[in-house]
């Protein structure tokens, strides 16, 4: 398999992701929202870096490595790199606990109608910028 084909499949597994957001919003299923959020923006910022020719780590964040090759990005995605790199780490932090929890947090409980939309916003943001990959 070709870089870029796998560049390209991780944007069709975000695209789909993008609908299942929908469904587990209106689910209230808002920790899920936020689980496959991060897991949405993962893909479209590791097929972006493969796009460009960057092997992507095997990490769940990786805005600190689009900012470090900012110049091999287009101009549209180089302008907000700051900000893609801001969604990747605040949703990176949220991975793990929005899917297990922590003795003091039960995930299906603890998250919001508004942090969940603010989850979907930041995945269509992203997922809307990359598309034309």
């Amino acid at each position: 398999m070709t870089t870029l084909a796998l560049a390209r499949s991780y944007f069709e597994k975000a695209r789909k992701r993008r609908r299942a957001l929908e469904v587990l919003f209106e689910d209230e299923a808002y920790s899920d929202v936020v689980r496959e959020a991060q897991e949405l923006v993962e893909l479209a910022l590791k097929g972006t870096l493969r796009f460009v020719g960057v092997e992507p780590p095997k990490r769940h964040d990786v805005g600190e490595l689009l900012v470090a090759h900012r110049d091999r990005l287009p101009e549209q995605v180089s302008d907000v790199v700051e900000q893609l790199a801001d969604i990747s780490h605040r949703l990176r932090q949220e991975r793990e606990v929005s899917f297990y929890g922590d003795e003091d947090f039960i995930p299906s409980e603890g998250y919001t109608p508004d942090e969940a939309r603010a989850a979907v916003d930041d995945a269509r943001f992203v997922l809307g910028l990359l598309a034309h990959f």
